[in-house]
């Protein structure tokens, strides 16, 4: 994970956030799936200097579509970032270093998946307030 100035390239700043895997987490990896900014020379002449094992595919909205569409692996993303926006230290971006901003969201993910270990069997999960929509999407 990498925190950066939010005029920052995804692209550009992708060589840093996969340079810090290492070799045994690489090699765990076939393929990372990414959006279309990371459509970019500079990642790709990274990816040959340094051999990676793993392969990028860029995730597309199909030709024509309208509006919003759910995409292949994409809303994993998205969805993970709202369960880490879920905790009030996320939910604004009131850090004012990186480093300290990405150990929130570390700090947050290490405590999601200990609940998933351990679920907290006396505290009742929030209700899900958009089934309709959800299903809709879903469908």
């Amino acid at each position: 994970m990498l925190v950066t100035a939010a005029s920052a390239d995804d692209g550009t700043t992708a060589p840093e956030v996969l340079g810090r895997l290492t070799e045994e987490q690489s090699a765990r990896l076939r393929t990372v799936w990414c959006d279309q900014k990371y459509r970019n020379y500079r990642l790709e002449a990274w990816l040959k200097s340094s051999e990676a094992a793993y392969r990028m595919e860029v995730v597309e909205r199909p030709a024509g579509s309208r509006g919003f569409v759910r995409l292949h692996r994409r809303w994993v993303v998205e969805r993970t970032f709202a369960w880490i926006g879920r905790s009030r230290r996320n939910s604004r971006d009131d850090e004012y270093r990186e480093d300290s901003s990405e150990a929130m969201v570390m700090i947050r993910s290490i405590h999601r998946m200990l609940r998933h270990l351990e679920p907290d069997r006396d505290t009742p999960p929030a209700p899900f307030k958009y089934r309709n929509a959800y299903l809709s999407l879903t469908g």
